[in-house]
């Protein structure tokens, strides 16, 4: 694939299959855009209707072009694709571009066709883009290979690169970066994604050192290996991978994959991965624009801390609370810090974080200047948000000290200004300064650009791809592994359990707890009852040989009273664990991203609050300690309501350790262990229920 795509994104030819003289028409628009925006490339229209079209020769068919086009843009009817398709590769084509409908994308039958197309495309040896989408534009190379609406004014190349499954969206989004000035360099679009996919496209763009941010709008992955082996692409060669994806809740999931016939994995898996791998989510198009436009413009931050400076102090705590919201710190500026501030800002004004600078550097426009210099001068302070309101008598003025500063300063700064008049907006973009036209969103930005360089630092460490894994088919049913066997499998890997034997009849079950010493509880052990407490199959803090006997006798009882037909293969005996902070850690098979490991605290923060993080296999120690963090509940690790502290050294080795046996037994599709105990000395699991894959 990696040999294929730069002849679709920088071809050197391009053959359009059903070309059309009306501009007005969809297989119009290709060659129309591309003559008006000065392709240097060779152009091979090709339609039986005509001879000549806008001076160039028409050829009646794919047989008669007088060489191989590096792409074609195949622009007929889903009836006539496939043949084109066939005639392309026979002609040596290497990739097409297909604008055709009527495919996956309205259900069944459409995706019988898709089914069609694509093993035309591989028995003909021809990649292709596509259906059902509206091609794409490299704007350095004057490649506008697309019908889109975004095209009809001629693209502007910039540092960004954007890639859709979605081709209105798409365009939609396109069309509003350059509204706020910001170069597309690469806009793509997808489309159904029956060979070449999204993360195809922005892996091999990510090369492109013309490109310093790469940007998607996703609706659906069917492999989510490979967006985390872009992601790690992106952070080897330091380019900013944004991504906004639909589906976050159930119903714009079915919408999603109603529209794209692309899997959709649950959310917070989704959520979880993206941040393990240093990729920033967007919520919608508006935040993803201000991220973009963020990292197109400032340094990357060394940390969390942030400054705002405000003529407006209504505006200076609503910027505070959102950045305490989104995990940033507001630092009261150092003692030296203030000082400094108090030298140039009116008395009436406030050093403090916000820093109220007042109207009053209208003017002496130092004020603003040197306020905004000396506050990132501190060490504590590693990013700023200027507000300001209106000024419309002052724009160029306040142009000249944004300039100044952005020439003075190494730490990233954003302009929040609302109603900012569109002269100014235009200078200060041109002059790449980042301005974002909403108290909240600014916020939301410079805590993406935050979060990215705290990835940046966690997958430093980390020097190769991750691994490929397989992925199973998590739809059929598995089934459920031994108490005992999924003990020495588990504790093979480095996992602690409390100690635990099977007796298989009520008079071994005495003589075993006497072995592994009181309190004890005692468990069902059967395959057929995977809730044991429903069944009456779980008695704890048993204390003496006499009650474990009779216990036995009772949980066999109720057990088959259940389930009559339950297969019983005695009780578990385990020594009690001492209570203390309970968690919960988990492996499953994601249908998208394949293992995936779940920590959370128990109690009604899983159950109720669903307070977990997960993360993809391999788990290192700084991603399982980043998972750790992200939990509301965090804070009850270090200690809360007189419990110990939780040795987190001794939990993140836990996690990495399930995240190893998560890649040495493919075999095992879900595993949970809760609750764990877990304390200053230590963690140990005191209840597992492991499933296998049914086909081994």
């Amino acid at each position: 694939m990696r040999n294929v795509l730069p002849y679709m994104l920088q071809p050197k030819s391009i053959a359009i299959i059903g070309a059309s003289p009306d501009i007005n028409k969809l297989n119009g628009r290709p060659l129309h855009f591309l003559r008006r925006d000065g392709y240097a490339g060779k152009l091979f229209p090709v339609n039986p209707k005509y001879s000549d079209i806008d001076g160039l020769t028409c050829y009646p068919d794919v047989a008669s072009l007088p060489e191989v086009p590096d792409m074609a843009i195949i622009a007929v009817s889903q009836k006539l694709a496939t043949n084109a398709v066939k005639a392309l590769g026979e002609k040596g084509t290497p990739v097409a571009i297909i604008f055709s409908s009527g495919y996956s994308e309205i259900g069944d039958e459409g995706a019988a066709y898709e089914r069609e197309l694509l093993d035309a495309a591989k028995e003909h040896g021809i990649h292709i883009c596509g259906p059902n989408n509206l091609g794409l534009i490299n704007a350095f190379e004057n490649v506008t290979a697309t019908f889109s609406q975004y095209a009809d004014q001629p693209p502007i190349a910039g540092p960004v690169a954007f890639a859709s499954q979605s081709g209105a969206f798409g365009t939609g989004i396109s069309a509003l970066a350059r509204s706020r000035g910001i170069g597309l360099g690469y806009f793509v679009n997808t489309g159904n994604q029956a060979d070449i996919t999204l993360v195809d496209v922005l892996m091999e763009i990510a090369d492109d050192e013309r490109i310093s941010v790469l940007s998607a709008y996703i609706e659906g992955l069917r492999d989510g290996r490979e967006l985390i082996q872009l992601a790690h692409k992106a952070m080897t060669v330091e380019k900013p991978l944004i991504i906004t994806k639909v589906g976050r809740k159930a119903a714009g999931a079915r919408a999603a994959a109603s529209h794209t016939g692309s899997l959709a994995g649950q959310d917070i898996v989704f959520d979880g991965v993206l941040k393990q791998h240093g990729v920033i989510r967007a919520r919608n198009e508006e935040h993803m624009l201000d991220l973009v436009s963020a990292f197109s413009c400032c340094p990357i931050p060394n940390g969390n801390g942030v400054a705002f400076i405000t003529q407006s102090g209504g505006a200076g705590v609503l910027m505070a609370d959102r950045a305490e919201e989104l995990g940033l710190d507001v630092p009261t500026p150092s003692a030296q810090t203030q000082a400094k501030l108090k030298e140039v800002i009116p008395s009436f004004g406030s050093s403090a974080n916000p820093i109220d600078v007042t109207g009053q550097f209208l003017a002496d426009p130092k004020i603003l200047s040197e306020s905004i210099k000396i506050s990132l001068q501190d060490p504590n302070i590693d990013s700023c948000i200027v507000w300001l309101q209106l000024m419309h008598g002052h724009a160029d003025l306040l142009v000249d000290i944004f300039t100044d500063v952005k020439n003075s300063v190494n730490k990233p700064f954003i302009v929040c200004w609302i109603e900012a008049p569109e002269q100014a907006l235009q200078k200060l973009r041109s002059a790449g300064i980042c301005i974002i036209g909403a108290t909240e969103r600014s916020v939301d930005a410079i805590a993406g650009l935050a979060q990215y360089g705290e990835a940046r630092k966690l997958c430093a460490s980390q020097t190769s791809a991750p691994e490929h894994v397989e992925i199973l088919d998590t739809t059929v049913p598995g089934v459920a592994v031994p108490t005992m066997t999924a003990a020495n499998m588990l504790e093979s890997m480095g996992i602690p359990l409390a100690p635990t034997l099977l007796a298989e009849t009520p008079e071994e079950a005495r003589t075993t707890a006497e072995q592994l010493g009181y309190p004890v509880a005692v468990k069902i052990e059967s395959p057929d009852i995977l809730h044991k407490t429903e069944a009456g199959g779980v008695r704890l803090g048993l204390t003496n040989a006499d009650d474990v006997e009779t216990v036995t006798q009772e949980i066999l009882a109720a057990a088959k009273a259940y389930n009559p037909s339950a297969s019983i293969s005695g009780v578990v005996i385990q020594r009690m664990a001492k209570p203390a902070t309970e968690l919960v850690l988990g492996l499953r098979r994601d249908p998208i991203f394949g293992p995936v490991i779940m920590v959370g605290l128990g109690g009604i923060f899983v159950e109720i609050l669903e307070d977990v993080a997960f993360a993809a296999a391999p788990v290192t120690p700084p991603q399982a300690e980043a998972m750790l963090s992200r939990l509301q509940g965090a804070a009850i690790l270090d200690g809360a309501r007189g419990k110990p502290h939780v040795n987190r050294k001794a939990l993140v080795e836990m996690i990495c350790n399930l995240s190893n046996f998560a890649l040495a037994h493919t075999e095992i599709a879900e595993l949970d262990l809760n609750p764990i105990f877990a304390d200053n000395k230590g963690v140990v699991a005191v209840d597992w229920m492991m499933i296998e894959d049914a086909k081994n």
